[in-house]
């Protein structure tokens, strides 16, 4: 099968630019020929926030590329990541033209929130949810923090929305998680429209030793991630067990700072994806603090690929993910307090521990490896083919060998 892969690459890297790739590599390892169209926003120079905006509502050069590279090859779907700001929704009425199917994984709430996170002042926010016009976040500047490229963000999402772009043009949009997809629908896509497809991690890093004897924090150092309510457990869980935390952002400092203060905390940076794996196949537990409504938690997975227990926020995706008491524990977002006595609560049954491991390690084997996650693909390019009335053109392709 042709598969015209889509994507808008970030500035700074992130979690979606690294499910692109997988993605890529999971279809060209079941010998799919793979073609991509892709930008990086490095290309917008000192442009602001509002000509980036204005870009997402129309991008007629994107439009003609990918009409050419579909009409010059029998490809069956276009399988788009992030198109903001500088694909832009452009292409998917290309792909109608040549009568492609089309299918969107919705890596964050971008069609409902300018600022794509469902995230204000520290805490959640759904004020612009359901709304055609995201009144409040224009008012408070939700987008990079200026109300004019807010305003701009908004508008073409008012285009797109009242010209039918989002129910019309796309035939299968594909979420991480049933939390991401009911917010999703909340936000006024179809529910029938929506396919659960979560992550997945590969290469397969075994069965960790769990030898470090430390709990482990793997994130971006930014709001919203728990960063404040981990360094404050901190201080007590301290004297209990080291923590250890990779990772980079603008609250570095303040890890930073803590790290100086306390011998129990540890902070070694970004680190290579490789020395992540070894670090989580030594944790005695992952925590995964964040504060705001996650579509998914990559680190949740690679830490059940390595056996490893995680100890979450009861809210978004990750509420979902781990299974509280089977896999791991939850906490009550924000509080400190909780997170103490999850933390002290696992540490003093270590048969419990050793079970959960275990259990953490199978929920991997059974949900999370490539070639479940490429089954599950493969079924969702199916069904977009179908629904778009490809199926000639979907005839026409090459079925893939396993490899």
């Amino acid at each position: 099968m042709r598969v015209l892969l889509v994507h808008n690459y970030y500035q700074q890297p992130g979690g979606e630019d690294r499910v692109f790739v997988d993605e890529r590599d999971m279809l060209r390892a079941w010998r799919h020929d793979v073609v991509e169209f892709t930008q990086h926003n490095d290309s917008l120079g000192a442009a602001g926030g509002v000509s980036a905006a204005l870009s997402a509502i129309w991008n007629n050069a994107a439009y003609h590329r990918v009409r050419t590279i579909l009409r010059q090859s029998a490809t069956a779907v276009m399988h788009c990541h992030n198109t903001f700001p500088l694909v832009s929704p452009s292409v998917f009425s290309a792909a109608r033209a040549e009568g492609v199917a089309v299918i969107q994984t919705l890596h964050n709430y971008r069609l409902m929130c300018p600022a794509a996170l469902l995230y204000r002042e520290g805490r959640p926010c759904e004020r612009c949810v359901g709304h055609a016009v995201a009144w409040h976040g224009i008012a408070h500047g939700c987008y990079r923090g200026s109300r004019a490229a807010t305003a701009a963000t908004s508008l073409a999402n008012a285009i797109h929305r009242f010209a039918g772009t989002w129910t019309r043009q796309v035939d299968l949009y594909i979420a991480p998680s049933e939390f991401a997809k009911r917010k999703l629908v909340e936000g006024g896509l179809p529910a029938d429209a929506i396919v659960v497809k979560p992550h997945f991690v590969h290469p397969d890093p075994g069965f960790g030793a769990a030898d470090g004897g430390y709990a482990l924090f793997v994130g971006r150092l930014a709001a919203g991630k728990g960063i404040e309510t981990l360094l404050t457990a901190w201080q007590e869980l301290g004297r209990t067990i080291p923590l250890c935390i990779v990772g980079d952002g603008p609250l570095a400092p303040v890890v930073a700072a803590a790290a100086a203060a306390s011998p129990a905390i540890r902070w070694v940076g970004r680190r290579a994806p490789d020395e992540v794996s070894q670090l989580m196949g030594r944790a005695s537990v992952l925590i995964f603090p964040s504060e705001f409504y996650e579509t998914f938690g990559r680190t949740v997975i690679e830490a059940f690929a390595c056996g490893t227990p995680v100890i979450a926020s009861n809210i978004g995706a990750a509420g979902e993910l781990v299974d509280d008491g089977r896999t791991g524990r939850l906490f009550t977002a924000g509080d400190p307090r909780s997170l103490v006595q999850q933390v002290v609560a696992l540490l003093e049954h270590p048969a419990e521990m050793k079970l959960m491991r275990r259990e953490a390690r199978a929920e991997f084997a059974s949900r999370y490896t490539m070639a479940e996650n490429y089954e599950l693909l493969r079924a969702i390019y199916e069904r977009a083919a179908r629904s778009s009335q490809s199926s000639a053109r979907f005839a026409r392709s090459v079925e893939p060998a396993v490899p």
